[in-house]
C-alpha cells in the first residue's frame, strides 16, 4: 500500500483524538507507522498506532458522510485542515500562523460553524511540505485549549455560497451614535447593586443582570402589565439623548420604558418578536461595552445575521419589528468578517474573508413605547391582537386547560395506542446514552413512558414508568415493564427517591405555562440531592442551523421496521395513513408510506369549534399552540371487536385525532427550568426538531 494512501487520512472531529491520550508525540507515531511500512515489508503496528489511524479513518468517513468531503491519496495543490475551523474555535490568524510557514498561498477558505477549512497553494511542492508539517500539529486556539490539526489532500476546496442578502425590511442600524465619553458616562450611571429596595429593582436571570424603568419586561410573554407603571419613569440622563435622537430623526416616537441588560460572553437572548399589543412600531436597543452578531429570522426560514458594533443603535419598525424574530446564539465568538474596513451590517458567506471575534461584556439599553390603541399592523398571522379575533384564546383557568388536555391528549392517546406504539420501537441514540451512562443500581422513572421503549435500555437500572394512558400502559405490562396509571402533575412517588427521571415528549402536552412548570416541577421533587432529569421538548425550529429535522425531510423506514408495523396493521385491523409527531420522539421509524399506507380520502380537516389552529402536517410550524393531526383507516376486513376502545362503530373509514402541542422556542426551555429555583442546568441542546434540557437537583 503507497504510504500516502494509508497515511493521508484525518481526523476531522475535534474530540476524535486528544495528545493527553497517548504517551508519545503525534509525529512520533507518524514516523513509526512509516518505518513499519517501509522497512518491515508489512503492516505491523504497535496498539498506539492502530488507535492513531483507527481514530483518522472513522474521522474521515464522518466527514465524507455527513460533509460531502472526499479526501484524495495523492498530492494536490488543495487542502482541508481538519480541526482548524472556525468551529473549533480557530481564528483566521491562528491558522496562518501555522500555514504561512510552508510556502505561500492562494487562499484560505473557513466555512463558518465548521470544523475544517480549506487551504490552497501556489504549488503542489508546498502543498505536500504543509501535508508534512500540518499532521499532528498542535495549536492553542482562542480558548486556551490544545487542538491538534490534521489535514489530507481534497481535488478542489469548494464551499457552497449564499446568495447576496438584504436586511430584513424596517431595520437600521447607526454606528457610532454616541461617543466612548457618553459610552462611559452611561455604564457607569446604571447602579446594580445600590438600589435594590426600589420597585424599579434588578431582577438576576440566568447568565445576565437586568434592570427595569417606566415598566417592568415580562419576559415569560414579552410584554408589560400596562396599568402598573413603576415609580419616577425614564432617568432624565436617558431622557435628554433619546430627545437627541428624536430631533435627529433616528426615532419617531418617545419611548417611556427601558430595560437594560448587561450580559457575559458566551450567552445570549432567545428568539422572539416584541408583543405587538404591548409596543408601539419602534423597538430600538443600544449596544455598548461589546460588538455581537443578532440573528433576524423571517417565518419562512430566512435567516439573516447582523453585526451590531460597540456604540451602534439598532431600530426595529415594520417587518423587522412585527414579523422578523431576532435572537442571539449563546456563543463566546462570533463569526465575522477579517476586513478591517468592515464595522457593522450583514455578515456574509465570503469564505474567504470570515475569522472569530471574541465577545465581551455587552450592555444593552432597548427602550420601548408602550402602546394605548390596538395594533392594525398588517401582519396578522403573527399579531396577538388580530390573532384573537379570529381564534379564541387559549385555556385561561386550570379547568379550562384541563378540558381541554382531556380532549386532545389524553383521550387521543388512549384511542390510538396500538397505532402509535407500532412507530415507537427505535430509541434516540442520546436518551439511549444518558441511561446507559447512569451507574449501575440507579433508580429511574420515566414520566410519560408512552409504550415502554426507554424502560428496558439499560438492564443495571430499576427503571418505573407511569403515563396517563391505560391502553399504553397494558402494552408496557405484555413487555414485563413496571408501569402506573398517574397524572404527571401528581405522581405516586415518595419526594427525593430517584436518582434519575427521564420526560420524553411530554411536557409540550401542557396547555399553560403554569402547568408546564408545574410538571417540571414535579419531576424535580422525585429527584435525590444531585440526581438529573432529561428532558425533551418538541421544538418550533424545526429548521435549525440551516439544517432540517427529519421531521420536515420525512423519513425512510427499513424493511424491518416496515415488517413490525404490517404487524401491527393485521393484529389491530388498522391502516397507517400520513402520521406526524415529536418529529422528533422517534420520527425515523415513523412511516409517510409503505405498500400498505393509502392517502385516498384522508385530507386533514377543520376541527368543528376548535379553540386552535390545526397544524399541516411537516410543514414548519407558524403558532406555538397548535393541534397536530394524526390519521387512521381501518381494515374493513377486520372485526370490529379488535378495534381501539372508543373506534367502534364510528362510520368514519379515515378518522383523524388532534393532539394539542405547545411547541417551544429556542431558550423557552430553559427559561422554565430556571423558574424552578433548586436545579442547575448541566446541558441544554437541540437534537433532530427538539429542545433538550439536563438538570440535576441541588
Amino acid at each position: 500500500m503507497p504510504r500516502d494512501a494509508y497515511i493521508s487520512c484525518f481526523c476531522g472531529w475535534r474530540p476524535a483524538l486528544d495528545s493527553s491520550s497517548f504517551p508519545v508525540s503525534i509525529n512520533s507515531v507518524k514516523q513509526s507507522i512509516t518505518m513499519n511500512i517501509n522497512h518491515k515489508g508489512g503492516l505491523k503496528l504497535n496498539k498506539i498506532e492502530k488507535k492513531f489511524l483507527r481514530k483518522q479513518s472513522k474521522a474521515r468517513h464522518v466527514l465524507l458522510k455527513h460533509e460531502g468531503i472526499q479526501a484524495v491519496s495523492y498530492p494536490t495543490q488543495s487542502l482541508v485542515v481538519a480541526n482548524g475551523g472556525l468551529g473549533n474555535g480557530v481564528s483566521r490568524k491562528q491558522l496562518l500562523l501555522a500555514l504561512e510557514n510552508c510556502g505561500p498561498m492562494e487562499a484560505l477558505l473557513m466555512p463558518p460553524n465548521k470544523p475544517y477549512a480549506f487551504v490552497i497553494y501556489k504549488t503542489i511542492e508546498e502543498s505536500r511540505k504543509a501535508y508534512a508539517n500540518l499532521n499532528g500539529k498542535e495549536i492553542i486556539d482562542d480558548l486556551g485549549q490544545k487542538i491538534i490539526l490534521y489535514s489530507n489532500y481534497v481535488e478542489q476546496a469548494q464551499w457552497k455560497k449564499l446568495g447576496l442578502q438584504a436586511l430584513p425590511p424596517g431595520l437600521l442600524v447607526v454606528e457610532e451614535i454616541i461617543s466612548s465619553e457618553d459610552e462611559k458616562m452611561l455604564l457607569e450611571s446604571v447602579d446594580w447593586a445600590g438600589d435594590t429596595g426600589n420597585q424599579n429593582f434588578q431582577k438576576s436571570l440566568k447568565h445576565r443582570r437586568v434592570k427595569h424603568f417606566g415598566y417592568e419586561f415580562h419576559y415569560e410573554n414579552n410584554t408589560v402589565d400596562k396599568d402598573k407603571p413603576l415609580p419616577g419613569g425614564l432617568p432624565d440622563i436617558y431622557n435628554s439623548i433619546l430627545e437627541k435622537w428624536l430631533n435627529e430623526g433616528y426615532i419617531k416616537h418617545k419611548p417611556d420604558q427601558l430595560t437594560i441588560n448587561q450580559y457575559e460572553p458566551g450567552h445570549g437572548i432567545p428568539a422572539h418578536i416584541d408583543t405587538h399589543s404591548a409596543f408601539e412600531d419602534e423597538i430600538i436597543s443600544l449596544s455598548l461595552g461589546s460588538e455581537i452578531v443578532m440573528d433576524f429570522k423571517h417565518p419562512e426560514g430566512v435567516t439573516v445575521q447582523v453585526m451590531l458594533p460597540r456604540r451602534s443603535l439598532l431600530v426595529m419598525t415594520g417587518e423587522s419589528r412585527y414579523l422578523w424574530t431576532h435572537g442571539i446564539t449563546p456563543r463566546k465568538f462570533d463569526t465575522v468578517p477579517a476586513s478591517e474596513q468592515f464595522k457593522g451590517g450583514i455578515i456574509t458567506s465570503d469564505i474567504g474573508d470570515l475569522t472569530l471575534s471574541k465577545r465581551g461584556i455587552r450592555t444593552s439599553f432597548t427602550f420601548r413605547k408602550v402602546r394605548r390603541v390596538p395594533c392594525n399592523c398588517s401582519y396578522s398571522s403573527v399579531c396577538d391582537k388580530q390573532k384573537k379575533a379570529t381564534l379564541p384564546s387559549l385555556p385561561e383557568s386550570s379547568k379550562e386547560a384541563c378540558q381541554l388536555e382531556q380532549k386532545h391528549v389524553h383521550r387521543v392517546y388512549d384511542l390510538i395506542a396500538r397505532h402509535f406504539s407500532s412507530t415507537r420501537h427505535s430509541p434516540w441514540p442520546r436518551i439511549a446514552e444518558f441511561l446507559k451512562a447512569l451507574p449501575s443500581g440507579s433508580l429511574v422513572a420515566d414520566i410519560g413512558c408512552g409504550n415502554g421503549k426507554y424502560l428496558g435500555i439499560n438492564k443495571k437500572l430499576y427503571m418505573i414508568g407511569c403515563d396517563h394512558s391505560q391502553n399504553l400502559l397494558d402494552i408496557c405490562r405484555e413487555r414485563k415493564f413496571q408501569a402506573l396509571v398517574c397524572d404527571a402533575l401528581s405522581i405516586p412517588f415518595r419526594s427525593g427517591s430517584f436518582d434519575a427521571c427521564i420526560s420524553i415528549a411530554v411536557i409540550h402536552h401542557f396547555s399553560t405555562a403554569e402547568r408546564r412548570v408545574a410538571a417540571l416541577q414535579e419531576l424535580v421533587r422525585l429527584l435525590r440531592p444531585g440526581g438529573q432529569a432529561l428532558i425533551y421538548v418538541w421544538a418550533m425550529e424545526q429548521e435549525y442551523k440551516n439544517h432540517k429535522s427529519k421531521y420536515l425531510r420525512g423519513s425512510k423506514i427499513c424493511l424491518q421496521d416496515k415488517k413490525e408495523i404490517n404487524n401491527v396493521i393485521a393484529t389491530e385491523g388498522l391502516l397507517v395513513n400520513q402520521m406526524s409527531d415529536e418529529g422528533s420522539e422517534d420520527l425515523a421509524s415513523s412511516v409517510p408510506s409503505t405498500d400498505n399506507i393509502k392517502e385516498e380520502g384522508c385530507k386533514p380537516r377543520k376541527v368543528p369549534n376548535s379553540e386552535l389552529p390545526v397544524h399541516t402536517n411537516r410543514t414548519s410550524f407558524h403558532s406555538q399552540d397548535v393541534l397536530v393531526p394524526w390519521h387512521l383507516k381501518r381494515n374493513p376486513g377486520k372485526d370490529k371487536a379488535v378495534e381501539p376502545f372508543g373506534l367502534a362503530g364510528c362510520p368514519d373509514p379515515c378518522p383523524v385525532f388532534h393532539r394539542y402541542y405547545h411547541v417551544f422556542c429556542n431558550g423557552e426551555l430553559e427559561a422554565s427550568c430556571q423558574a424552578l429555583g433548586d436545579v442547575s442546568i448541566l446541558q441544554s441542546y437541540y437534537d433532530e426538531g427538539n429542545w433538550c434540557v439536563v438538570l440535576q437537583k441541588v
